[in-house]
């Protein structure tokens, strides 16, 4: 550990009767924790001013070079707490990895992920009151992002930036059971091409789904499916989440990266799949591969993955003017199901973490 943080405890804490109330429906990024973390960056200082204060809004300059160019990046994770107490962060050397390419690309200074995993543990272990108990697959959702704090209307890389980690308590992600979900194509919009962010974890990537999944939902759909850019025919990823296809002889195909983000959970299951047995490729997949082997039922599960859910099935796949459905999309399959179960439980220390996946923060 690198870096030299200062806490200075919150004069106006929640009290216990108000966590507990809070962490018996937490809901998803509503309630946050009673601290949060900040680290600067200068040309001339580097890294420094590393703190833990109260949670609290921010002040910015109405130059502040985020807000008229985007230059932002940010990481998901969760922190779990197991059985015995102690309290557990899920593979946070690779969100720091994928930080440090987020900001390559984005024309970011590097935090090394020595410091990135620090700040993240010691908020974690400062707000650990707020790390739900395991059971219903609560968690504490973790925000690191970064964002071009320098108030300066010239288009260049800012010369001041703020890196900060904020927390926050989360419910599972399905209530009433894990169920199918029902995904709307769209032919009009996409994400991005090669060379542009998509492989970046950058809001604009978000922002850029919001109309798509607006298209989704009108069309009685959970969430929007993206095709490349250059010819409209490859499936890319959800709007948040990372897809898989397993067929009936056992193998199991994943959209290959380069356009799309590389996922921490996607890169678990394959390491997952493979242990089990399955061949897994990754590989162009296009849209008429998907329609056709679900129709024949060649494909038998389709799934999608992400921090937030983990692992969900998928169902249904719409289209302006039709639709396709089959075996795949009745329930959710054996291997989405198997595979789900095996890193929930790893994730909560209920199975042996035969990978070194977890990391101890408390």
């Amino acid at each position: 550990m690198t870096l030299d943080i200062t806490t200075t405890a919150s004069d106006s804490p929640r009290s216990e009767s108000e966590v507990a109330e809070i962490l018996a429906n937490p809901g998803f990024g509503t309630y946050f924790t009673d601290h949060m973390f900040t680290l600067e960056w200068t040309p001339g200082e580097g890294w420094h001013g590393g703190r833990i204060t109260k949670y609290g809004p921010l002040s910015l300059d109405p130059a502040t070079a985020v807000l008229h160019y985007a230059q932002e990046t940010f990481e998901g994770m969760k922190a779990y707490r197991h059985a015995d107490g102690s309290i557990w962060t899920f593979r946070p050397e690779e969100n720091a990895k994928r930080m440090t390419r987020s900001s390559h690309r984005l024309a970011f200074p590097v935090l090394e992920p020595d410091d990135f995993v620090q700040a993240v543990d010691e908020l974690v272990q400062v707000d650990q009151r707020w790390v739900p108990e395991g059971a219903g697959e609560k968690s504490l959702y973790i925000r690191p992002f970064m964002i071009a704090s320098e108030a300066f209307l010239g288009v260049r890389p800012a010369q001041h930036v703020t890196f900060m980690v904020i927390a926050s308590p989360a419910g599972a992600y399905f209530k009433g059971g894990v169920k199918p979900l029902t995904l709307w194509l769209t032919e009009d919009y996409t994400r991005a091409g090669r060379g542009g962010m998509g492989a970046a974890k950058t809001g604009g990537n978000y922002a850029s789904s919001l109309v798509a999944q607006q298209e989704a939902t009108a069309n009685g759909c959970d969430q929007v499916v993206f095709l490349d850019v250059a010819e409209g025919k490859y499936v890319e990823e959800l709007g948040g989440m990372n897809m898989y296809f397993v067929y009936a002889d056992g193998h199991v195909v994943t959209p290959e990266t380069g356009t799309i983000l590389e996922g921490i959970t996607r890169s678990a299951i394959i390491e997952l799949a493979q242990k089990k047995g399955h061949q897994v490729e990754e590989r162009k997949f296009s849209i008429d591969e998907w329609r056709e082997g679900v129709a024949s039922g060649d494909i038998t599960e389709v799934f999608a993955c992400g921090t937030a859910a983990v692992v969900t099935p998928v169902g249904t796949l719409k289209w302006d003017g039709g639709e396709v459905s089959g075996k795949a999309t009745d329930d959710a399959g054996p291997l989405t199901m198997e595979i789900r179960r095996d890193l929930v439980d790893i994730q909560y220390g209920r199975a042996d973490d035969a990978f070194g996946w977890m990391h101890r923060v408390c």
